[in-house]
């Protein structure tokens, strides 16, 4: 068998193996020359004592199921001991008005798109970009571009524990934050719309945004 394909590339460490998956393959496909490499080409590097193993698998959103199938692959090699999986989950199904938490970094390059509302655990790095239909919170620098209520929520926000992004949009509406938000004191901010130009606050005080916006609306 001879695979010409690179989607799995191994790298060398200081303390181990890093195994760089291709985030744009087909998955099976990903899977064939995964096997392919650990049981036949890679021998020499993959034989002797144990080896320690970090798995990146880019912006991929993967289940439990593949990431398990990532895992027997590199299990079936007795000195290979698995260290850490990078990977970004796939979003369940979620009724509408849930919050839905992923885990990750967002690099350069990298959109990742949800409808409804997202909690991200990570960093937004620049050049990386996180779209939503709902509400973005960020536990991490955002500093690349994040756009909420991108079908028209006017009542979206966007909220970061670093705010020092190239770009935030709510709705239509497209603000440029000033250099000077890298100097921000370090604490959880949130930009919102405001007589449709956008503000900038202390997220202590969206409870209070959203208890107005309720009593402006009647509810």
């Amino acid at each position: 068998m001879t695979v010409k394909s690179k989607h799995v590339r191994i790298k060398g460490i200081k303390d181990g193996l890093v195994f760089l998956l291709d985030d744009k393959c087909p998955f099976e496909e990903l899977l064939g020359e995964l096997r392919y490499k650990v049981e036949h080409s890679h021998q020499n590097i993959l034989t002797g004592p144990i080896v320690h193993v970090d798995i990146k698998l880019g912006s991929r959103q993967v289940t439990e199921e593949e990431k398990e199938a990532v895992l027997d692959i590199l299990r079936g090699q007795g000195n290979l001991l698995i260290r850490s999986v990078e990977a970004m989950e796939a979003p369940q199904e979620e009724p509408a008005g849930s919050l839905t938490t992923l885990s990750g970094i967002i690099r350069s390059g990298q959109v990742l798109h949800h409808k409804g509302d997202l909690l991200f655990l990570g960093d937004v790095n620049p050049g990386g970009t996180i779209t939503c239909t709902g509400d973005i919170f960020i536990l991490g620098a955002l500093r690349g571009m994040a756009h909420a209520g991108m079908e028209g929520n006017e009542a979206a926000v966007i909220a970061a524990s670093l705010m020092a992004p190239t770009q935030l949009r709510i709705a239509e509406v497209i603000s440029r934050p000033p250099d000077e938000w890298e100097t921000r004191e370090s604490s959880m901010d949130f930009a919102f719309l405001s007589d449709g130009v956008m503000q900038i606050d202390k997220i202590h005080n969206l409870i209070k945004l959203r208890q107005d916006l309720n009593v402006f609306k009647g509810v």
